[in-house]
């Protein structure tokens, strides 16, 4: 007379709540594939296309390094590059502080 309508509820740890434990796992690697595709595969393209240019450096190269200092490569080694940038003046960088070689029309901007 008082009560109408009972709604009963299953304790924690019945079947019902399992298929949200299976929803919430399918809904976790979404998460983890989504993360991938925008963010992690990119990253890891843009890291191999650096290091190849890199590795590609050869002597009259025209760089621009990671700080901004335009030259001219005049030597190189396994790990340094010599890059001329005035006229006497040389200065001695890692490979990785190489941040874009310079093509012919962009060179002649300068």
């Amino acid at each position: 007379m008082f009560i109408e309508t009972a709604y009963a509820m299953g304790a924690p740890g019945d079947a019902g709540a399992q298929g949200g434990g299976m929803s919430s796992l399918v809904m976790m690697l979404a998460i983890f594939a989504i993360f991938y595709f925008i963010l992690i595969r990119p990253q890891q393209k843009k890291m191999k296309e650096h290091k190849k240019m890199v590795e590609e450096l050869k002597k009259g190269d025209r760089i621009i390094t990671a700080g901004g200092i335009y030259g001219t490569v005049e030597g190189a080694s396994q790990n340094t590059l010599t890059v001329k940038i005035a006229e006497g003046v040389k200065v001695k960088v890692t490979r990785g502080s190489v941040g874009t070689v310079l093509t012919e029309e962009e060179a002649g901007k300068e």
